[in-house]
């Protein structure tokens, strides 16, 4: 089975050709600011983005007979976790989603080059708005905003997998708390192969992370939107983007702060050590949906790498249960693996509507 695989970034387009488990080709096509500035919005980058990877495909002699296409999902309407067919309905749901993300435009450009390169399907899988969440979870102080998750579904689940696996057991038999430490931090709790609680790791809930301010206290965030201080579009910033490490360190470089910290830099530890209590603080409450009947707790992400991160996070959370370090993620062989899943018939593929 020869599958292609698409996973648009914000500065750049990763591609990859799998043959069965095996990927044959790895690109990671970079775009200029320049490219991408000419362009008012981010579903406007569609057709620039989609004709690089045609055109590299062509430059490379790639032979256009792929099984399926398979892109990263966006935010669009959330679902429930699982593999889904690519269809028109769902491309204009992408097209016009109330949330802009470079990742809206993975299943419109699967679905344009699966049309133009053999009339194959086209796929995602596990978008971050997978929600699977029980009803009570659901529920805030407030009847005007009801819990939402947005989280890193397609990597968590791939490792809760992978983790499963390894020591000869069923993922949907497992109680699993994970927790993705990248630029944003999500943590879900897995309960038998069903996410039943997750953070809003993009939109403020949970522990503060690189480039997210987490939970805030709402009466002063309300404050200072009517302070005259800040437009709109400053404040969504402050919250997503220009927040946590970046807005007190001016930097997202975890690497380079802890070589700060090693340095004698008191305030970047700090910080780091706050960042590292409020993820373990959220990371023991979802111990409490297992009522403390937990199998596992898996780190994964970029920041799982730390080794300075990781040994104070376990130092916190491993009375609850045993924790296992799956550092990075590897999006491109979630994607190709579960298109495969389908292709082979081990998994159904999903109908949007």
């Amino acid at each position: 089975m020869q599958i292609l695989v698409i996973n648009p970034g914000s500065t750049s387009t990763k591609i990859a050709v799998y043959e069965d488990e095996q990927p044959v080709l790895l690109r990671n096509l970079h775009h200029t600011y320049e490219e991408l500035a000419r362009f008012a919005n981010i579903v406007d980058q569609r057709e620039f983005r989609r004709d690089i990877v045609i055109g590299e495909l062509q430059r490379l002699g790639v032979t256009p007979h792929f099984d399926a296409v398979i892109g990263r999902g966006g935010l669009a309407k959330p679902v429930s976790g699982g593999v889904y067919l690519v269809n028109p309905q769902m491309c204009h749901d992408m097209y016009y989603a109330t949330r802009q993300h470079v990742a809206n435009l993975g299943c419109i450009i699967a679905y344009e080059i699966a049309l133009k390169m053999g009339g194959c399907p086209a796929y995602i899988a596990d978008p971050v708005v997978v929600d699977e969440m029980e009803d009570v979870a659901r529920i805030s102080g407030s009847p005007l905003m009801p819990r939402v998750p947005v989280w890193h579904a397609l990597n968590q689940r791939a490792i809760g997998r992978r983790f499963a696996r390894e020591n000869g057991l069923e993922y949907e038999d497992l109680n699993l708390i994970i927790c993705h430490m990248g630029g944003g931090i999500s943590i879900a709790a897995h309960k038998h192969g069903r996410a039943v609680d997750a953070n809003n790791g993009l939109d403020g809930e949970g522990p503060f992370s690189p480039e997210r301010a987490g939970s805030l206290p709402p009466a002063d965030l309300i404050r200072l939107c009517y302070s005259g201080r800040y437009t709109c579009d400053e404040l969504l910033r402050r919250i997503s983007g220009n927040a946590g490490l970046a807005a007190h360190l001016g930097t997202t470089d975890v690497k380079q702060i802890i070589q700060n910290i090693e340095a004698g830099d008191t305030q970047a530890e700090l910080l780091i050590n706050a960042m590292v209590y409020h993820t373990a603080k959220w990371i023991a409450g979802m111990g409490a949906v297992f009522c403390g009947q937990v199998d596992a707790i898996l780190l994964t992400g970029g920041m799982a790498r730390s080794e300075y991160i990781t040994s104070r996070l376990c130092e916190r959370i491993s009375y609850l249960a045993p924790v296992h370090l799956y550092p990075g993620e590897d999006e491109m062989e979630a994607l190709a693996l579960n298109a495969l899943a389908v292709l082979r018939g081990k998994r159904e593929a999903k109908q949007y509507v």
